[in-house]
């Protein structure tokens, strides 16, 4: 399992950058903000690929972000010339912890790297 770099400033033509988004895609601190400024996250699009980002709702309850993780794994699967460097989703503004918010991404394929804090709990 690789493990999704603490800092990303950069990414390759073929890596998509994973982050929290609010539904109403409110890219306004975070993960989230660094996804809009950097690397192509759509203002008012709190869903789905974008640029060289995927926005996954967290601010809407656990049994939403579980549904749109597994949205996620479906994504990825699908897509396996591209690289997801998923961050800690769900654990820094929305206030979740990864033994909360890791297990909903239960399934991820090879192209899909993680969180060392979701290790644990995958």
């Amino acid at each position: 399992m690789e493990i999704t770099p603490t800092r990303i400033t950069a990414l390759d033509a073929d890596q998509v950058f994973v982050f929290g988004s609010n539904a109403d895609g409110r890219h306004g601190g975070g993960a989230a903000r660094i996804a809009y400024e950097t690397f192509g996250a759509v203002w008012g699009e709190g869903h789905g690929h974008h640029g060289q980002t995927y926005a996954i709702d967290t601010m809407s309850g656990l049994d939403v972000l579980a549904a749109e993780a597994q949205t996620f794994v479906a994504y990825a699967t699908a897509h396996p010339a591209l690289r997801f460097l998923l961050t800690p989703v769900g654990c820094g503004i929305a206030g979740y912890a990864p033994d909360q918010v890791a297990p909903a991404f239960v399934g991820l394929p090879a192209n899909v790297s993680v969180p060392a804090s979701f290790v644990p709990f995958l």
